[in-house]
């Protein structure tokens, strides 16, 4: 009985070791709280670089426009320019438009995933302390009073990436160039297409 008893919890054990928890496994594809990015995955490739940009709008310098199928944030500037930020963007069913404003900003925020995520992906953590481990990263730019957010994140290799639920990321250091710039009360204009 003893020996049995014994047999099945090293079954246990060696099942827990070699195969992925279901919380492991649907980290892999959500949020990753805890993971600390190493800052070389922050250095993008060439393409989704904080960069100078020319760029046609009617909207005032200082604007954000965020264009989610080309994956791409815009800060309008004078003379037909923009500075363009390379974000990861809403997953499929997760994507959304609309105006809106920045209601308020915070640096190192703290994460308390909403309740519909909770019950998407109930291994997330009910709160967490900002730091380097935070899925918000270094800053955030709160969208109205709606659960959107503009932020940084700990998983750089998403960006380019439509994985979020409904969020636009940015690596921290671009987060942190876009918090610097930008004022509580700017215009975000949030598009599914680019207009000509």
């Amino acid at each position: 009985m003893l020996l049995r008893l014994l047999f099945s919890t090293a079954l246990v054990l060696l099942a827990s070791l070699t195969l992925p928890s279901h919380a492991a496994a649907q980290s892999s594809e959500g949020d990753q709280p805890g993971m600390i990015p190493n800052p070389a995955d922050e250095h993008l490739d060439h393409g989704f670089r904080r960069q100078m940009v020319f760029f046609r709008s009617n909207e005032p310098p200082g604007t954000i426009i965020v264009h989610t199928s080309e994956r791409f944030l815009y800060v309008v500037q004078p003379g037909g320019r923009a500075l363009r930020y390379g974000i990861g963007v809403g997953r499929q069913g997760f994507q959304w438009q609309g105006l809106l404003k920045i209601s308020r900003k915070e640096e190192w925020p703290d994460w308390t995933p909403p309740e519909e995520m909770i019950e998407r992906q109930p291994y997330l953590p009910r709160w967490m302390a900002g730091g380097p481990g935070n899925p918000l990263g270094a800053r955030a730019l709160y969208l109205g009073n709606t659960v959107y957010r503009i932020h940084g994140t700990n998983q750089p290799q998403t960006i380019g990436s439509a994985v979020s639920s409904g969020c636009f990321r940015l690596v921290n250091p671009d987060v942190v160039d876009l918090y610097d710039r930008i004022p509580v009360g700017t215009k975000v204009v949030v598009q599914q297409q680019p207009t000509l």
